[in-house]
């Protein structure tokens, strides 16, 4: 499950951000996810909550902002929206896809104390 690991990782930016802006306790996370990423929103809160047991985000509410998958066409040449990488073009058809946005995971905003 890499979930896991990005949940880590997550805490390490909390973590460094606590440092730098010099705040104690994180109340709320603002966690963007594309719809093309491969993260499993349910896996993720779950390995939220347990990594950062005992830390500085203990108890903080983690809130998922889901961003959909866009691709460009080459054969149609059009910008379009994609549930999977490898899908067909909704307009066209075609297999020719390039992902142009959804594959993103990142903290958007946090609510510290």
């Amino acid at each position: 499950m890499h979930e896991m690991s990005l949940a880590e990782g997550v805490l390490q930016l909390l973590e460094d951000a606590a440092l730098k802006q010099e705040f104690s306790k994180v109340a709320v996370v603002w966690l963007e996810i594309g719809a093309l990423s491969g993260v499993e929103v349910e896996a993720m809160k779950f390995c939220f909550d347990a990594v950062t047991r005992d830390s500085i985000a203990d108890g903080a509410r983690l809130e998922i902002i889901s961003l959909p998958g866009a691709g460009w066409c080459m054969e149609c040449a059009s910008t379009v929206p994609m549930t999977e990488v490898f899908g067909e073009c909704p307009q066209c058809g075609s297999y020719q896809l390039q992902v142009t946005g959804g594959t993103e995971m990142r903290v958007k905003e946090l609510e510290v104390v």
